[in-house]
């Protein structure tokens, strides 16, 4: 046979494998009607979130597609401005032309440059901890640590309103994994005192004719006492408090030094998550612990590269150096993925020098939060929190949480419903973010157009 024909020989049964089947297609439709039914759902429960497309730099003030006027922006993380500082962005222009667009490797073959060590050393400094390491995002540093750090041996517990990227990182670990009442001390030391008791019980199994053997099967009861002395009991061996700084979606700001007095009365350690308070919290902007007098009870903290401090992208642990030094040999974000770009580098080392040398910009918020907060509150508003630049302006239906964003926007403010399941179900809100860059005229603006917006729904009389 020639090569022709061979070749034409073999043109059917290709095509018969490349030709998708019936029983293909159908699985296909069958997958696309419970898609859709699925979306149906969520579009009329109210909660479908559609992305506005910005077309302007980030700041106080955007151009939104379909507008025709400037929008006073109040639903960005841009705590402090510096997103559009002109020395951060220069100095993204300048990693950009001297490191290159990025390094299209992860940290452990080629993706190290000077540029990732000089920031780590600053991070490392402005927490006052030993080391940090650099992830892609705060995501990818919370689903990197606790499967190092804790093993079945160990215990976690966990704020039950905790991120959802550290409820993510807890369940790759395989600690014993115990939940407490959000923000309860009471509730957190009755939950050290289960992870800290277990007891021994002798179960006999017959194995065999006539031959008995024991074996010791560990049982944890809910105790609440313990006998160090007696070998009988014996506790985890390494237990972690996990919280929330502060809690994005309310602006209420974890009860730190009763988590600091209970973890080491039971022997624990206490790790925070800053994302929303690492630039401007505590009286030079180091964060929660900062404002709370507990930055040496703290051991662990994570934290974002992408709110106050320039809000491009990247996230990072701080904390001992052997477990920094751990991280960078076993965290499957860290050595999976690709080193983050120069040019975002340069600006967050840039935004942390500013705010090493001076806590000035961090302190002009104080005023401009309760600002909002007072007059919001004089309107007949609900705003949950307390004095964090987070403002949930509480609503309760999620309708009507979107129904408001929307004609806000006509108003000329950029606000956004938060509904299920991002929150639980009936605490709906919009929640407005206020930033060092806001003006007081902006603040009243914003409170003029939740007043007219809430007056049209019947929210407020």
């Amino acid at each position: 046979m020639s090569l022709g024909k061979a070749a034409r020989s073999l043109v059917t049964p290709i095509r018969g494998v490349l030709r998708p089947s019936s029983r293909s297609y159908a699985a296909v439709g069958e997958a696309r009607a419970v898609l859709e039914k699925e979306l149906d759902g969520i579009r009329a429960a109210g909660t479908w979130k559609a992305e506005r497309i910005i077309t302007s730099m980030q700041g106080p003030q955007i151009n939104v597609d379909g507008s025709r006027s400037r929008i006073l922006n109040f639903c960005a993380n841009n705590y402090l401005g510096l997103s559009s500082h002109p020395e951060v962005v220069q100095a993204g222009v300048d990693a950009l032309k001297s490191h290159g667009a990025g390094l299209s490797s992860v940290r452990f073959i080629c993706g190290t440059q000077d540029l990732h060590k000089h920031l780590e050393r600053k991070l490392a400094e402005f927490h006052e901890r030993e080391d940090c390491i650099l992830y892609a995002s705060c995501f990818d540093a919370n689903a990197g640590l606790f499967e190092v750090l804790l093993g079945p041996d160990d215990a976690v517990l966990s704020d039950e309103l905790n991120h959802a990227s550290i409820i993510d990182g807890i369940r790759l670990c395989r600690a014993q994994r115990l939940r407490y009442k959000h923000m309860d001390l009471n509730d957190l030391e009755t939950k050290l005192k289960e992870s800290q008791v277990c007891v021994c019980v002798c179960v006999c199994v017959c194995v065999c004719v006539c031959v008995c053997v024991c074996v010791c099967v560990c049982v944890r009861l809910n105790l609440t006492t313990t006998d160090p002395e007696n070998s009988f009991y014996f506790s985890a061996r390494m237990r972690l408090v996990v919280t929330d700084g502060v809690f994005s979606m309310d602006g209420d700001v974890a009860p730190l030094k009763g988590i600091c007095d209970l973890a080491e009365q039971y022997g624990a350690m206490v790790f925070i998550d800053e994302c929303h308070a690492t630039g401007f919290l505590g009286p030079r902007g180091r964060g929660t612990d900062e404002l709370l007098g507990v930055m040496d009870r703290v051991h662990i903290i994570n934290s974002t590269l992408g709110k106050a401090l320039g809000g491009a992208a990247g996230g990072y642990t701080v904390g001992p150096k052997p477990l920094i030094d751990l991280l960078r040999q076993r965290s499957r974000p860290y050595l999976f993925s690709n080193s983050l770009p120069p040019p975002v580098v340069g600006c967050a080392t840039r935004a942390v020098e500013l705010l090493l040398a001076s806590s000035e910009i961090a302190q002009s918020m104080t005023a401009k939060t309760m600002r909002f907060r007072d007059k919001m509150t004089q309107a007949g508003f609900t705003i949950a929190g307390s004095a964090h630049p987070i403002c949930p302006v509480m609503l309760g239906d999620a309708r009507l949480a979107s129904l408001m964003a929307d004609d806000m926007l006509k108003l000329g403010v950029y606000v956004i419903g938060f509904s299920y399941p991002v929150v639980p179900k009936g605490k709906a809100r919009i929640r407005v973010q206020i930033s060092a860059a806001h003006t007081e005229e902006d603040i009243d603006h914003c409170v003029d157009a939740f007043i007219q917006t809430g007056r049209k729904h019947g929210v407020v009389s």
